[in-house]
């Protein structure tokens, strides 16, 4: 008991030195930022802007994660404080780590449940940018479509325009992008992407016919795969329907056979 109360004391005294700002963890977040940064996860940034928008405060969410896991490690590391050891160490690493890393999981599995969803919006946003194609090169294209492209696609596409911008003039900003959305035909139609910015405005015509072809047949299946999400859940409806009404149904000839029984 007499460690409980202790416990207490103690958080009682961390949260007056906390609210009285004598213990700042902003303050202890700026000056280590380039240590917490070396914890960061290389695509942390693109799963916040995939779930958030490209609107979010990526430092905020960061130092947000790093307070929480230092706060449970602390609460831990003070519940062992009478009985302080290696494993208990061991224990609170883990338990930073943890606590550290569940935010990241939850993003990733977010990223995963939600990858058929981006894999149907690929082809719209293709069919928006074929038409800019048309009239402008690839990379003012590209970044004349930053601002109608679904917000997920947002922060590969910005990245994409950097490199491109910067004189990279290889297939690789088009190949990241493509890793980045590992959907179908991502790496294919980015390739398609790639050829047609480069060669002669003859080349290109052709080019644009193939790119526009493949377009076509990207929002064909995604049409498909539409219709038959729609039709497996109105198939779904309607067999919980008829269950439904056939249980209803046998519930009420039970009861009228119990009732001429019983008369």
């Amino acid at each position: 008991m007499a460690g409980m109360e202790i416990f207490f004391v103690i958080l009682i005294i961390i949260g007056i030195l906390v609210y009285n700002k004598t213990i700042d963890f902003k303050k202890f977040m700026i000056d280590n930022s380039q240590v917490f940064d070396l914890l960061k996860e290389d695509n942390y940034e693109f799963l916040l802007y995939a779930k958030y928008g490209d609107r979010v405060d990526v430092d905020t969410l960061f130092q947000k994660r790093i307070t929480n896991a230092v706060l449970i490690a602390c609460i831990f590391m003070i519940l062992f404080m009478g009985d302080f050891n290696a494993l208990n160490f061991v224990i609170c690493v883990v338990v930073f780590y943890g606590m550290f890393k569940l935010p990241y999981i939850q993003l990733n599995n977010f990223y995963k449940a939600h990858l058929h969803e981006i894999d149907l919006m690929l082809p719209y946003y293709l069919k928006g940018l074929e038409i800019l194609v048309q009239h402008y090169t690839v990379p003012v294209a590209l970044g004349k479509s930053i601002d109608d492209a679904p917000d997920v696609f947002k922060p590969g596409l910005k990245k994409m325009i950097e490199k491109i911008n910067a004189g990279d003039a290889s297939v690789d900003p088009y190949m990241e992008f493509a890793n980045t959305y590992p959907v179908r035909d991502s790496m294919r139609m980015m390739r398609l992407l790639y050829r047609l910015g480069i060669g002669s405005q003859e080349r290109k015509q052709d080019r644009l016919m193939m790119f526009s072809r493949s377009v076509s047949s990207l929002q064909n299946k995604a049409r498909e795969v539409k219709y038959k999400e729609r039709l497996g859940k109105m198939e779904g409806q309607t067999m919980t329907m008829l269950v439904t009404t056939g249980i209803g149904v046998m519930i009420i000839l039970l009861i009228a056979m119990m009732s001429m029984f019983g008369a």
